[in-house]
Formats: structure tokens, C-alpha cells, sequence
């Protein structure tokens, strides 16, 4: 499974990369943690370029603060677009408690969870973790 890693996010995505490593999971699931920069996405690319590019990629979004405002807002572009099909966008739910160990564990074990069971989270939008 690919997690496209929303700019604020990238240096967490090492992060938890390490936490999976740590816990013995890379040896068992294939997780990837990609940046905008690897794909070549602009920082400041619009919620609708990022989804797009992520469903045409089979990609899950990893992000902690596209919006719920205007015609590109991540939130807008799910009504329009999402599909049964469509792959989850998953939203840290506070991004300033990723300093704490507990809380990241818990993020990453959420990650863990979805990774493994993909099909059921297809079609169901956003999701909050931990």
C-alpha cells in the first residue's frame, strides 16, 4: 500500500516508517510512504490535483490539513468524485500531539489496520486517526 505524504507531514512519515520498521511490520506488509516532491506534485497543489493524482495512482492520502473550504477543498471534491472505488484519505486528527510517542503508535497502528483491510475502507472517504 502507497500513502501519498501531504507536504506537512513528510518529516512524520520517516517517523513512522521507522515505527513500522521497528515493530516488525515492512517485513510482513508492503507500506510505501511517498512525498509530493517524489511525484512531482507542487506544494501548493490544489485538494482536487492531490486526489486525483492519488485515485489514478492507487494511492491513500496521508495529510493533516487540507480543508473543508471552497470549490477544491479536499471535503467538496470527495462529494463529487468519491466512488466505491475510490481509495480512503486518511486525516491525523491533531497533528500537534504527533510529538508524543504514544500518540504516533497509535496513528501508525490505525495505518497498519486500513493497509490490511483496503476493501473495506474503499468508497468511505476520509478517515480520522488514530
Amino acid at each position: 500500500m502507497i500513502f501519498l505524504v501531504d507536504y506537512n507531514l513528510d518529516g512524520y512519515a520517516l517517523v513512522f516508517l521507522g515505527i513500522l520498521t521497528k515493530l516488525g511490520w515492512l517485513e510482513l506488509v508492503l507500506i510505501r510512504f511517498v512525498t509530493f516532491r517524489e511525484v512531482g506534485l507542487l506544494m501548493n497543489s490544489s485538494d482536487r490535483i492531490v486526489w486525483r493524482y492519488a485515485q489514478s495512482n492507487g494511492m491513500i492520502i496521508l495529510t493533516a490539513n487540507r480543508n473543508m473550504k471552497g470549490d477544491d477543498s479536499l471535503e467538496q471534491v470527495m462529494r463529487e468524485e468519491n466512488t466505491e472505488d475510490s481509495f480512503p484519505v486518511v486525516t491525523i486528527s491533531d497533528l500537534t500531539r504527533l510529538d508524543e510517542f504514544d500518540y504516533r503508535e497509535r496513528c501508525v497502528d490505525r495505518l497498519i489496520e486500513i493497509a490490511l483491510d483496503i476493501e473495506n475502507y474503499m468508497g468511505v472517504g476520509r478517515l480520522f486517526i488514530p
